[in-house]
């Protein structure tokens, strides 16, 4: 073994000087977020138990019915589970690829060999049968292998990961396309109510007309507001139709398989209670996902890292050979062999140089996507948060403005039949009043979809048993 120990020696030494470069540490979230008012004002809300499905806290048994049917139906959905399948292949064989191989054989070969002394080619021609088997092994000295199993085990992570950021993003998606659709409804509702009324005043008009105490213009007023607001509602019909067949394919279905009922009822959007951005990034699983590329990228770096140093493979063969396979199997016929082998490239034109500058590049670049992607999930919060607060006051504002502008509707009517005010005041008091509900319709659609991106931007739900944060004194 004095031959062989002379040729591991300089190669155990050459291993201590492997080395791979530690991953960067993650990117630090900051101690509170910019609208922490509007947290504390959240904190002051009796917090409930948030579910995992969070699609719940808006009460409406159809988007419940809907969120159950996409995950099991929707193709974008398929194809990610497909892709982890594809991951876990890979981990399986870089894990393999550490183990030692071993094959075995069986040949059997006639020849006549005229060089043989004494012989002729015709004469005397020879069988050989060879029963064999050969084993080798290579030793992950510098961690090639080992880093290896490490970049393919993040790979697969990141894989899960990015499964459950699908996941999310498609349920958030279709909630909020559901959301969409009954704002449309709703708008529906108040065209076609419009409608009705607009066709009593044109009857209202005309008859006043008819009657020498409108004017014709009156009249011409009253038609252009209704075919406007019957023009409103073919678009807003379209309008429905297209998002009702968004949602047929979110869940994977051929659009004509949906027909979802006419609902003008909004849901209500559910209160928002505070949360704390450490708690974000140990959620999210697009942050996760990008954490665990910069894991496979330095890993990958050690794998062309180790391309430096030579390679240690040990092997071994051993079977038996004979002229039949009568008593083949015997010790006379026995052959056996163990080797050692150090491998190491001298002139490759720079490949294994390049192969880590890639490396390193691409280290680098994951690590610049992940903290871009801590950076944006950190604005996302934010943006959805002041959202979800602001739109809460407007909708209560712009409910308020609603009233007055029905009231005005009515006065303005009242003195119209009374015969004090031109029809014009009557346009201008219906088209607020219209514009009005459909301005408060358009903001609680706002609301909802602020606080469904939030859900899905704290990864679907958030938690209630965070202390408060207190307020700084002084």
């Amino acid at each position: 073994m004095r031959p062989y120990l002379r040729i591991l020696a300089p190669a155990l030494l050459l291993a201590a000087c492997a080395s791979v470069p530690a991953p960067p540490t993650p990117a630090p979230a900051p101690s509170q977020y910019k609208q922490i008012d509007i947290w504390q004002h959240a904190a002051a809300i009796d917090n409930q138990p948030i579910p995992d499905d969070w699609w719940t806290l808006f009460n409406d048994p159809l988007l419940n019915d809907l969120e159950s049917r996409v995950i099991v139906g929707n193709e974008n959905l398929k194809s990610l589970v497909a892709q982890i399948a594809n991951a876990r292949a890979v981990l399986a064989a870089s894990h393999s690829a550490m183990l030692p191989t071993l094959s075995a054989g069986l040949s059997g070969t006639r020849d006549s060999n005229p060089s043989t002394p004494g012989r002729t080619a015709a004469q005397n021609p020879s069988n050989n049968v060879t029963l064999s088997a050969s084993a080798s092994w290579e030793v992950d000295l510098w961690g090639r292998l080992s880093q290896a199993v490490t970049g393919a085990q993040a790979s697969l992570q990141a894989s899960v990961d990015d499964l459950a950021a699908a996941r999310l993003s498609v349920q958030a998606t279709l909630a909020q396309t559901y959301f969409t659709l009954r704002t449309t409804d709703a708008q529906l509702s108040l065209l076609e109510r419009s409608v009705v009324a607009y066709q009593r005043s044109l009857d209202l008009t005309q008859f006043r007309y008819d009657s020498g105490v409108a004017a014709r213009t009156d009249v011409l007023q009253a038609q252009t507001q209704l075919k406007t607001a019957q023009a409103q509602v073919a678009e807003a019909t379209a309008q429905r139709a297209l998002l009702e067949h968004a949602i047929a394919v979110l869940l994977g279905i051929p659009p004509s398989a949906l027909g979802l009922e006419r609902n003008a009822l909004l849901p209500t959007a559910p209160k928002v209670p505070q949360m704390l951005p450490a708690t974000l990034l140990e959620r999210r699983p697009d942050i996760a996902a990008a954490q665990r590329r910069v894991a496979a990228a330095y890993a990958q770096i050690g794998v062309t890292n180790a391309a430096f140093f030579p390679a240690l493979t040990l092997s071994a063969s051993g079977g038996y050979s004979h002229t039949s396979m009568a008593n083949l199997i015997s010790a006379p016929n026995l052959f056996w062999s163990l080797g050692v082998s150090l491998a190491q490239a001298i002139l490759d034109g720079g490949q294994r140089q390049l192969a880590s500058a890639q490396a390193h590049a691409a280290a680098d670049q994951a690590t610049s996507s992940y903290r871009q992607t801590v950076l944006i999930a950190l604005q996302e919060v934010e943006d959805n948060l002041v959202l979800a607060y602001q739109l809460q006051q407007e909708a209560q504002l712009q409910q308020e403005a609603l009233q007055s502008a029905q009231r005005t509707l009515e006065i303005t009517l009242d003195q119209y039949r009374a015969g004090t005010v031109s029809y014009l005041n009557v346009v201008i008091a219906q088209t607020t009043a219209l514009s009005s509900e459909n301005t408060l319709l358009n903001t609680r659609n706002r609301q909802l979809a602020a606080v469904n991106l939030l859900l899905k931007n704290i990864a679907g739900r958030w938690e209630t048993d965070i202390p408060p944060i207190k307020k700084s004194q002084g």
